[in-house]
């Protein structure tokens, strides 16, 4: 188990990390918001550990982009006020699980396995499309059997494309759904993004573009095109 844990103070986020070392579960530290959404948006957890009250976007803040990531990964709060009422806003905010400073290490690591079990067995099914199989849970790409290393974001636009089935996709929807709400609706990542991935998936082509509309996978490539390389 990886997880990210968001604690400004650092000899408890310290202390947290190396406890949790001793449970075989390895941790990553952010002191602030900005640390956070940055080692976010590079590496995948299976959990997030969040204290609420942290310099930059708030706790709060950063549970709010990884719900509308719709990436699944659990959050578990951290904070040190014990009121129902500021339990109750961390759950609607999409909080799975709740701990109240000051806290034993050993039952911050139980509540993590319980709720990676959790995860387990909520994990979304295996796709598979015209050669690709695509592991959500895993993070996990093969195209006929082969392994592809694919970065975050280049998964995550692929995985709506896959999701769609051979339906076109919009460059929008892609921008809405593999990037944050600050993405730029001018910029050019889209077509960038796909570009690299087009590459790193391999001939023949099996993203098309669908002129007008968007992308769509190409269930029936032709060697050497499947839509081209246009962007």
């Amino acid at each position: 188990m990886r997880v990210l844990i968001v604690e400004d103070e650092p000899f408890l986020a310290e202390a947290i990390r190396d406890g949790l070392r001793l449970e075989a579960i390895a941790a990553d530290l952010a002191g602030d918001g900005d640390t956070a959404l940055e080692l976010l948006g590079i590496n995948t957890y299976d959990i997030a550990v969040l204290d609420r009250d942290i310099p930059g976007p708030s706790g709060d803040e950063i549970a709010k982009r990884i719900v509308a990531s719709g990436s699944g990964m659990p959050i578990l709060m951290l904070t040190a006020a014990d009121r129902l009422d500021d339990k109750a806003s961390g759950f609607e905010l999409g909080a799975d699980d709740y701990l109240t400073k000051p806290f034993e290490l050993r039952e911050l690591a139980l509540r993590l396995r319980a709720l990676d079990r959790r995860r387990a067995h909520n994990r979304p099914p295996v796709r598979e499309i015209a050669g690709l199989r695509l592991d959500p849970f895993r993070r996990e790409v093969y195209r006929d059997d082969r392994y592809v290393a694919l970065t975050r974001k280049q998964f995550a636009v692929l995985e709506v494309l896959v999701a769609a089935e051979g339906g076109a996709v919009s460059a929008e929807e892609l921008l809405e759904r593999a990037w944050d709400e600050n993405a730029d609706p001018f910029t050019n990542a889209v077509r960038i993004t796909l570009s690299a991935l087009r590459k790193c998936l391999g001939k023949p082509w099996i993203i098309a573009t669908v002129p007008g509309i968007g992308y769509r996978i190409d269930t029936t490539p032709v060697s050497g095109h499947g839509g081209g390389d246009r962007g």
